[in-house]
């Protein structure tokens, strides 16, 4: 399955005003970095990528519709999938703020 092309254009548009972002083809999907650390996605396997914190991943998970990122039938720590519907702007500006967080690569 192809990533959501729609999708890819709603997050281009929440992370315009974002210094040194670039798109990349990873996972099977569109992959937005900041610094050279993956941010967000959109998810070929439908719905968003977003990288967070590890301890903030959990909560997430337990607080909201967020779930764990499966790869290869193992969990990624901080790594979540979201849907595409929930609030965008919201999990995008997680995504973003985690990784300009990390040291650029």
């Amino acid at each position: 399955m192809a990533y959501d092309e729609e999708l890819a254009d709603r997050i281009r548009a929440e992370v315009a005003g974002e210094r040194g972002v670039t798109e990349m083809k990873m996972f099977g999907g569109l992959a937005f970095l900041v610094g050279g650390n993956m941010a967000v996605a959109a998810s070929g396997q439908g719905g968003l990528l977003v990288h967070v914190d590890k301890a903030a991943g959990e909560e997430l998970i337990r607080t909201t519709s967020a779930r764990p990122m499966e790869m290869r039938g193992r969990e990624m720590a901080g790594w979540l999938r979201v849907d595409a519907g929930d609030d965008l702007a919201e999990w995008v500006a997680r995504g973003t703020a985690y990784a300009r967080s990390l040291p650029a690569k």
